[in-house]
């Protein structure tokens, strides 16, 4: 691949996460991996990754700040604490940016209900987030992710158990994707100057949970069927197994499903260069791998 872009230093925070791991992967693809440095709270945990790895704690903003001298463009990934703490949180990230000479800030925000749902406190964070990186005078692209896949294909010993998939999505289609495509697309925003200004929705096919059902039965050999809740009952559901905070937030997040929140026009193919994996395919792939185990 060119390396036209090798003179760009990328830094990605949260290089520990999954999210974090694989962009910093997919940008050492692009610009190669002396160029790539990984942010950690725990600089530790993420090692492995192959890259120069920094201390990236959100709450020490001078810390941040010597952390990226010497990057040209940051990968901020929305960060997992309360509503309330991230903006402050995400905010250190951006003035630490701009005091260190960072020229460019791509955020990994969400889709999701604005208001409505027990979700939209964490969707309307973010969208502070926006707003104030659309304000720092740096450059900026914004990814809004869908909903991730994974997690459904990781409960599939559960939904076994269960004989079926439940929660209170309805009928409604949901905007998926994966950490990988998400990925692809990520490295792509930051080293790709001509998705400067732009706020993109990043997720694939729109499906339903019955579509899903169908996709998990033909990959692992279920009989699952779909089964629809009130948002009510699958509240107490989630809460009972995750705790309330979690529960309600999981249940917040399917609420807006139903409500259409997640079932946008996607603009993947403008960020990554091509268009977003088939889940026909994707699901193919698991139905291969489960074979070989």
């Amino acid at each position: 691949m060119s390396r036209k872009n090798s003179m760009t230093k990328i830094a990605v925070t949260a290089a520990s996460g999954n999210l974090g791991g694989s962009i910093v992967h997919a940008a050492v693809e692009i610009v190669g991996k002396e160029n790539v440095i990984g942010l950690a709270r725990t600089p530790s945990k993420a090692e492995s990754l192959g890259v120069e790895v920094r201390q990236g704690d959100y709450t020490l903003r001078d810390q941040l700040r010597e952390s990226l001298r010497g990057i040209d463009a940051l990968l901020l990934v929305s960060g997992m604490d309360a509503p309330t703490k991230r903006i402050g949180q995400h905010r250190n990230v951006i003035e630490a940016a701009k005091e260190a000479g960072v020229s460019k800030i791509v955020y990994t925000s969400i889709q999701g209900a604005e208001e409505g749902t027990a979700f939209s406190p964490v969707v309307q964070s973010n969208r502070q987030t926006e707003e104030d990186i659309r304000d720092s005078g740096l450059q900026w692209v914004i990814g809004r992710n869908g909903i991730y896949i994974e997690p459904d294909v990781e409960y599939i010993e559960t939904y076994k158990q269960r004989g079926e998939i439940a929660n209170c999505a309805g009928d409604a289609k949901c905007g998926y994707t994966t950490r990988g495509e998400l990925a692809f697309a990520y490295a792509r925003m930051l080293t790709e100057s001509k998705h400067d200004g732009q706020t993109y929705n990043l997720h694939g096919e729109a499906i339903t949970q019955r579509k899903l059902a169908e996709y998990l039965n033909d990959a692992y050999g279920t009989e699952l069927k779909y089964r629809t809740m009130t948002v009510g009952e699958y509240r107490e559901d989630r809460i009972a197994e995750l705790g309330e905070f979690l529960g309600t937030v999981i249940a917040g997040i399917y609420e807006g499903i139903r409500n259409g929140a997640v079932n946008n026009e996607s603009h993947f193919c403008l960020a990554a260069g091509r268009k977003h994996q088939g889940w026909k395919a994707y699901f193919d792939r698991l139905k291969a791998n489960s074979a070989q185990e």
